[in-house]
């Protein structure tokens, strides 16, 4: 019967975790620090005020990542389609150097960040980044629409933007 409990409740918070549906960003997700393309250090609120009134499109990704290259064409599609639309990228490159590096190489337009954190820092254990590409929605107010898609197909995220 332990074993049973023991089973249950790991399989209870494993799902729990995977259908996490956020609203609002924490007050430490939002205090996390970033690096800008210039190399200052903003905390992630500002960029949320930043386009505050904006629906924002934010991508988690690595220039490591297969899946993040895989979705890529999606992702510059969506931009295509979406233009009113504000897009942010949030990288989990290794360092800031790959970072830069694969924005060029890749061509990817929109507004651009490091996440110096990683997936422990505030941000990233908020989101729960057990898998990247990760896309969420932003509400004009600031809410949270979309809290965790991987694909640019995702239905709750096409019906969000």
């Amino acid at each position: 019967m332990k074993h049973i409990l023991v089973f249950t409740f790991l399989v209870t918070t494993f799902l729990s975790c995977q259908n996490r549906n956020e609203t609002q960003f924490s007050l430490e997700a939002l205090n996390d620090e970033l690096i800008n393309l210039q190399g200052d250090s903003v905390p992630f609120k500002s960029i949320l005020e930043k386009h505050n009134g904006s629906t924002i499109f934010i991508d988690v990704w690595a220039s490591w990542c297969r899946d993040c290259l895989i979705g890529l064409p999606g992702v510059k599609i969506l931009q295509e389609t979406y233009p009113e639309i504000d897009f942010v990228y949030l990288s989990l490159d290794k360092s800031e150097v790959a970072w830069k590096r694969g924005i060029d190489r890749l061509q990817i337009s929109g507004e651009h960040y490091f996440m110096q954190s990683g997936r422990k820092g505030d941000l990233g254990a908020f989101l729960g980044l057990d898998w990247i590409p990760r896309y969420l929605i932003i509400d004009k107010n600031g809410g949270i629409k979309v809290f965790n898609a991987i694909e640019t197909t995702d239905k709750k995220l096409l019906n969000n933007l």
